[in-house]
Protein backbone atom coordinates (compact mmCIF):
# COMPACT_ATOMS: atom_id res chain seq x y z
CA UNK A 1 0.00 0.00 0.00
CA UNK A 2 1.15 3.34 -0.82
CA UNK A 3 0.35 7.04 0.48
CA UNK A 4 0.00 8.83 -2.31
CA UNK A 5 -1.05 12.20 -0.50
CA UNK A 6 -2.01 13.56 3.13
CA UNK A 7 -3.97 16.61 3.18
CA UNK A 8 -4.21 18.52 6.21
CA UNK A 9 -7.59 20.54 5.83
CA UNK A 10 -7.41 22.26 8.72
CA UNK A 11 -4.30 23.73 8.40
CA UNK A 12 -5.11 24.42 4.85
CA UNK A 13 -8.63 26.61 6.07
CA UNK A 14 -6.01 28.13 8.56
CA UNK A 15 -3.92 29.83 5.21
CA UNK A 16 -6.55 31.13 4.41
CA UNK A 17 -8.12 32.78 7.55
CA UNK A 18 -11.01 30.45 8.25
CA UNK A 19 -11.14 27.90 10.61
CA UNK A 20 -11.82 24.05 10.88
CA UNK A 21 -11.85 21.05 13.28
CA UNK A 22 -8.93 18.84 12.90
CA UNK A 23 -9.23 17.12 9.51
CA UNK A 24 -7.12 15.27 7.42
CA UNK A 25 -7.31 12.98 3.81
CA UNK A 26 -5.37 10.51 3.14
CA UNK A 27 -5.15 8.97 -0.40
CA UNK A 28 -3.77 5.73 -0.50
CA UNK A 29 -3.60 2.43 -2.61
CA UNK A 30 -1.71 0.03 -4.87
CA UNK A 31 -0.83 0.43 -8.58
CA UNK A 32 -0.13 -2.61 -8.87
CA UNK A 33 -3.77 -3.99 -8.01
CA UNK A 34 -5.44 -0.41 -9.09
CA UNK A 35 -4.13 -0.49 -12.50
CA UNK A 36 -5.48 -3.69 -13.38
CA UNK A 37 -8.75 -2.59 -12.22
CA UNK A 38 -9.23 0.71 -13.81
CA UNK A 39 -8.07 -0.71 -16.51
CA UNK A 40 -11.30 -3.48 -16.94
CA UNK A 41 -13.79 -0.74 -15.09
CA UNK A 42 -12.20 2.99 -16.04
CA UNK A 43 -14.55 4.48 -14.35
CA UNK A 44 -13.18 3.43 -11.33
CA UNK A 45 -10.19 5.77 -11.67
CA UNK A 46 -12.39 8.33 -10.22
CA UNK A 47 -12.82 6.69 -6.63
CA UNK A 48 -9.09 5.41 -7.32
CA UNK A 49 -6.44 6.36 -5.58
CA UNK A 50 -8.71 5.65 -2.20
CA UNK A 51 -9.52 8.09 0.30
CA UNK A 52 -10.21 8.44 3.83
CA UNK A 53 -10.87 11.44 5.91
CA UNK A 54 -9.96 11.14 9.92
CA UNK A 55 -12.20 14.35 11.32
CA UNK A 56 -12.57 15.28 14.52
CA UNK A 57 -16.44 16.35 16.05
CA UNK A 58 -17.38 19.18 18.47
CA UNK A 59 -17.20 17.10 20.90
CA UNK A 60 -13.76 15.88 20.65
CA UNK A 61 -14.21 12.33 19.52
CA UNK A 62 -12.21 11.09 16.53
CA UNK A 63 -13.91 9.51 13.22
CA UNK A 64 -12.82 7.69 10.38
CA UNK A 65 -14.59 8.43 6.99
CA UNK A 66 -14.54 6.41 3.57
CA UNK A 67 -16.54 5.16 0.72
CA UNK A 68 -17.89 1.30 1.79
CA UNK A 69 -16.52 -1.71 -0.52
CA UNK A 70 -20.47 -2.24 -1.20
CA UNK A 71 -20.60 1.28 -2.72
CA UNK A 72 -17.44 0.99 -5.13
CA UNK A 73 -18.71 -2.38 -5.97
CA UNK A 74 -22.41 -1.19 -7.08
CA UNK A 75 -21.31 2.08 -8.28
CA UNK A 76 -18.55 0.66 -11.02
CA UNK A 77 -20.65 -2.37 -11.20
CA UNK A 78 -17.44 -4.64 -10.56
CA UNK A 79 -17.37 -8.10 -9.81
CA UNK A 80 -16.20 -9.73 -7.11
CA UNK A 81 -15.62 -7.54 -3.91
CA UNK A 82 -11.88 -6.18 -4.08
CA UNK A 83 -12.27 -3.74 -1.24
CA UNK A 84 -13.97 -5.39 1.20
CA UNK A 85 -10.67 -6.31 3.35
CA UNK A 86 -9.57 -2.89 3.36
CA UNK A 87 -12.86 -2.08 4.66
CA UNK A 88 -12.20 -4.57 7.66
CA UNK A 89 -9.26 -3.15 8.40
CA UNK A 90 -10.70 0.35 8.95
CA UNK A 91 -13.78 -1.00 10.98
CA UNK A 92 -10.45 -2.18 13.28
CA UNK A 93 -8.66 0.90 13.02
CA UNK A 94 -11.50 2.61 14.65
CA UNK A 95 -12.69 0.10 17.14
Amino acid sequence: MKIFARVDQAAEAQAVGLSMRPTELLMFGDPKTGTPLMNEYPSLAVDLPLKAVAWESTDGKVYLSFNSADFLIERHHLKGEPFKALEALFARAVE
